[in-house]
């Protein structure tokens, strides 16, 4: 039997926590009001982080919790050292986040013809092209472009999903000029064997140093899939501070991976992030206080009992 030891285990020196409850979280929570998450925003801007997702500019029909982003960008405390994104699914949509001043935006596409079908309703590689016109005036207004990809493991239609598809569609996120490609378990059914594979297929055609990983943890597995990209040298994690979130077109999804969560679990592994767990605790007592929730971290309910 080959033994393992801890100097075998390489994992990076630092990570870039890229920070996603006020948009992927709050989009699929009880409408809250504008102020509320304005002050979210600004206490997650003094915790260190240094990318925030503040807004997404979408229908309002179809996701009416984001219907306030213009406002919240406006109104935000902006810190010059942090980067405040939207997401930006058509040109009407990038033309609303420029007016907002927002200092990047996302697109989102799928690795699955099922999820894409019922979330923007076109196939993957219509999906794609949509963005042409998007890409174009991103770079006109030198503005980066981060992708999210969805179902690299399962689709909550299709089954499974193949590692040399989501290889596939992320390449042509990264083709189209994304800097970026954040990987999402959609619905939390990803194990680390099966997220290895993924990395792994994508390692084939893209730097580690562009792609992130955004796990929810439907099935309890989001932190066990983290420790297992980042002995892949993958060093950009999405979470959701409190865990907040789902996916409105996944049924079933449960939250994002709790930010407290992974700084704790980085931290313990002698990684630098550079953001304040407490800090980011703090918040999302906060934030849940005006949802009437309860976090759904971990690191969180711990801080919190220590408090009382």
């Amino acid at each position: 039997m080959t033994k393992i030891t801890v100097s075998d285990i390489q994992l990076p020196d630092k990570v870039s926590i890229f920070e996603v409850g006020a948009r992927d979280g709050l989009q699929n929570e009880p409408t809250i009001e504008t102020s509320h998450k304005i002050a979210f925003i600004d206490a997650l801007s003094q915790t260190g982080l240094r990318h925030i997702e503040a807004g997404a500019f979408v229908s309002p029909k179809r996701v009416p919790q984001m219907a306030d982003s213009s406002k919240v960008l406006e109104q935000i405390n902006r810190l010059t050292n942090i980067s405040y994104s939207a997401l930006t699914p058509n040109i009407q949509g990038f033309e609303l986040a420029l007016q907002a001043e927002v200092n990047e935006i996302a697109i989102f596409g799928s690795a699955s013809e099922g999820f894409s079908q019922r979330n923007i309703n076109c196939s993957i590689t219509e999906s794609l092209k949509r963005f042409d016109a998007v890409m174009a005036l991103a770079k006109c207004h030198d503005i980066p472009v981060r992708g999210y990809l969805s179902c690299i493991c399962d689709c909550p239609y299709d089954g499974p999903t193949k590692p040399e598809q989501v290889a596939a569609v992320a390449n042509d996120l990264i083709d189209m000029g994304c800097y970026e490609v954040s990987l999402g378990d959609t619905i939390g059914t990803g194990t680390p064997l099966r997220i290895a594979k993924v990395i792994e297929a994508i390692g084939k055609n893209i730097e580690q140093e562009r792609v992130a990983v955004h796990f929810h943890n439907t099935w309890g597995q989001a932190l066990a899939n983290i420790y297992q990209a980042l002995t892949m040298g993958i060093s950009t994690i999405d979470s959701s501070t409190a865990g907040l979130g789902g996916c409105p077109y996944a049924k079933g999804a449960s939250g994002n991976v709790a930010t407290e969560d992974v700084l704790y679990l980085c931290h313990q592994l002698g990684i630098e992030t550079g953001v304040n767990i407490e800090a980011v605790a703090k918040a999302g007592w906060q934030i849940c206080q005006q949802l009437n929730k309860t976090p759904h971290s971990n690191v969180s309910l711990a801080l919190l009992a220590k408090q009382n």
